[in-house]
């Protein structure tokens, strides 16, 4: 057996008493997830909230009709079975994994799982030979496809395109504020700064193990400082720059990647050929980050193409000189 799974029961071996308390606790956790989407995006995007808001109503209600369904044909004492106690039932992503990848993708998962409810319904529905069972279940994916339908007329009550374009012109400059800037600054400080001691050492010993060690420390101690730096200078509560956590990963992984795209070359053993492909990353890197302020910033290419390209030509020159001299 499968450690897990072995405790599993098959959708097709619940009772009607069990099918009904799958109905209760998953609409009473749809609810919840529903709520919380709400309350995370109350304060910048209220229409939307206002939306999940509706739909955490709808889950109520129908839940509240199941505990009436379940008392008037098996009593009060509702069985303990939730999703994860059946096999093949389907899942739910755990909330703080959506909440914290935006607007979009709360409204993407709302809509997944409205669809995977009346679906899974009704094709349970389509397996079951007991007319009861099968009444019940088809009544139950009913009420999903109404749910569904609830949804739309709720967004299209609250999230007007005005709304809608507010909140996405929003969610996109907070996307903007919290991950693209402080990435490319880590970007751009991991590829430029580590340019110097990368090829001053790389010159100056023609030794790619000792390069690549160098580069290796480099990128990683660049990392970490511009981690920490970018996490502790801001708390994004008054700047809104969002969360100085997602932050400081944002500018601690790019710098470590800036510097690691030249430094790994130089694990080829041959000198000169560790050092021409370092130099071509060194190209795609500079103008990777021209076309980032290009695109996100709205810095003119010409313009971010003379920054970034001079900026790395004289740090490259600086480190070549010292370490060739």
């Amino acid at each position: 057996m499968i450690p897990g799974f072995s405790q599993r029961r098959r959708f097709s071996d619940l009772t009607e008493q069990e099918i009904i308390a799958l109905a209760i606790s998953s609409e009473e956790d749809d609810a919840r997830i529903y709520r919380t989407y709400a309350e995370r995006l109350r304060a910048d995007y209220p229409a939307s909230s206002a939306v999940f808001d509706g739909m955490a109503v709808e889950e109520q209600e129908h839940h509240r009709r199941l505990i009436e369904l379940h008392q008037e044909r098996f009593g009060d004492v509702i069985p303990l079975i939730r999703r994860e106690h059946v096999s093949g039932f389907y899942a739910r992503r755990p909330v703080w994994l959506v909440e914290n990848l935006g607007l979009e993708r709360m409204r993407d998962e709302a809509a997944r799982m409205e669809h995977d409810a009346a679906e899974f319904y009704t094709k349970a529905a389509g397996r079951m030979t007991d007319a009861t069972t099968r009444k019940l279940l088809s009544d139950l994916a009913a009420a999903e496809a109404s749910h569904e339908h609830s949804a739309q007329s709720l967004q299209d009550e609250h999230l007007t395109e005005d709304a809608k374009s507010d909140e996405d012109r929003a969610a996109h400059r907070q996307f903007i504020l919290t991950w693209v800037q402080p990435g490319l600054a880590g970007l751009m400080d991991g590829s430029v700064s580590t340019l110097a001691p990368i090829f001053a050492v790389a010159f100056a010993t023609h030794d790619t193990h000792t390069t690549f060690l160098v580069g290796l420390a480099a990128s990683v101690g660049a990392g970490i400082s511009m981690g920490f730096t970018e996490a502790a200078s801001d708390d994004g509560e008054l700047s809104g720059r969002g969360s100085p956590l997602k932050r400081g990963i944002a500018a601690g992984v790019m710098t470590t990647i800036g510097g690691l795209g030249h430094a790994l070359p130089y694990l080829i053993p041959d000198f000169w050929t560790a050092t021409i492909i370092a130099l071509i990353v060194v190209f795609i890197e500079l103008w990777a980050i021209a076309w980032i302020q290009n695109k996100f910033m709205e810095t003119p290419f010409l313009r971010a193409t003379f920054q970034v390209v001079l900026g790395g030509a004289l740090v490259f020159a600086a480190g070549a000189l010292i370490g060739g001299g």
